[in-house]
């Protein structure tokens, strides 16, 4: 029987797909006739969010996750208080099949960066996300000490920390905080030394693997329109690394997606 992933982090509404293949459409038609049992899509601003939730309207095992970006925050023309009353109002829809608050952090990368804004959004969302009862799932790109900060200062709320970027020591205050550690195609990479490291440290009950898809593309496709299908170079690497076989790895790390997105399926 084909190994089925989950794929806990994604961007099917991107327009990269139709521009570099025949769509997403076709993409995941197949891979949901295969080797994917679900896939999470993920909002960056309330237009994208809306994107997503019409988007697994299409497809049973498909859900989303609903949410302000910290990089899509710095664009938006509307009150903070405005956009996050349209992200609630999307998430209490019960046709959203909305399973987590998301994608939400701090990207320090760029020299523009207004740090306060970003603050403010991941603050206001991770009390967002305790009111309704949802886990989060957080981008942080070179902004990890203030992530773990914003952390501590929300204890109880789920958090996952997608396509983690930090040290073995990052990752263990990170569990130790509730928090699940997902890895994407960078943990294929040559170079990845830092996530593998925190793939050793991570327990078997909290990782996650993602696609992070169109991006993100795991070694040896970089470069390449990303999906779904793709985690099982992903996931091969995380099997070696912890020590099972890669059908034992894809069973756990779906498992752990389940539990913490609060799916039966």
């Amino acid at each position: 029987m084909m190994i089925q992933y989950f794929d806990s982090h994604a961007h099917y509404y991107d327009d990269r797909f139709p521009r570099e293949s025949s769509g997403a459409d076709a993409i995941l038609k197949e891979l949901f006739s295969t080797s994917v049992s679900h896939v999470i899509n993920i909002g960056t601003s309330p237009e994208t969010s809306r994107l997503a939730v019409r988007q697994a309207q299409d497809y049973p095992r498909m859900y989303t996750a609903l949410g302000v970006h910290p990089t899509d925050c710095q664009s938006l023309t509307v009150r903070m208080e405005d956009a996050l009353s349209d992200i609630e109002s999307l998430i209490r829809d019960p046709q959203s099949k909305c399973v987590c608050l998301g994608e939400i952090g701090l990207d320090y990368h760029y020299p523009d960066t207004d740090r306060e804004k970003q603050l403010v959004y991941f603050h206001a969302q991770m009390d967002l996300a305790r009111s309704l009862g949802l886990p989060v799932s957080i981008h942080d790109r070179d902004a990890h000490a203030d992530t773990l900060d914003v952390l501590r200062a929300h204890p109880g709320v789920p958090a996952i920390l997608h396509s983690f970027s930090g040290s073995a020591e990052m990752a263990k205050e990170a569990v130790s905080l509730g928090c699940y550690i997902s890895f994407s195609g960078t943990l294929t990479f040559t170079n990845a030394r830092k996530p593998k490291e925190a793939a050793l440290v991570v327990p078997r009950d909290r990782l996650l693997i993602e696609t992070d898809c169109p991006y993100l593309a795991p070694h040896p496709l970089r470069g390449t329109l990303n999906h779904s299908g793709n985690l099982r170079y992903t996931n091969a690497v995380l099997a070696a690394l912890i020590g099972v076989s890669e059908e034992e790895c894809a069973a756990l790390t779906g498992a752990n997606a389940r539990r913490v997105f609060s799916l039966a399926d």
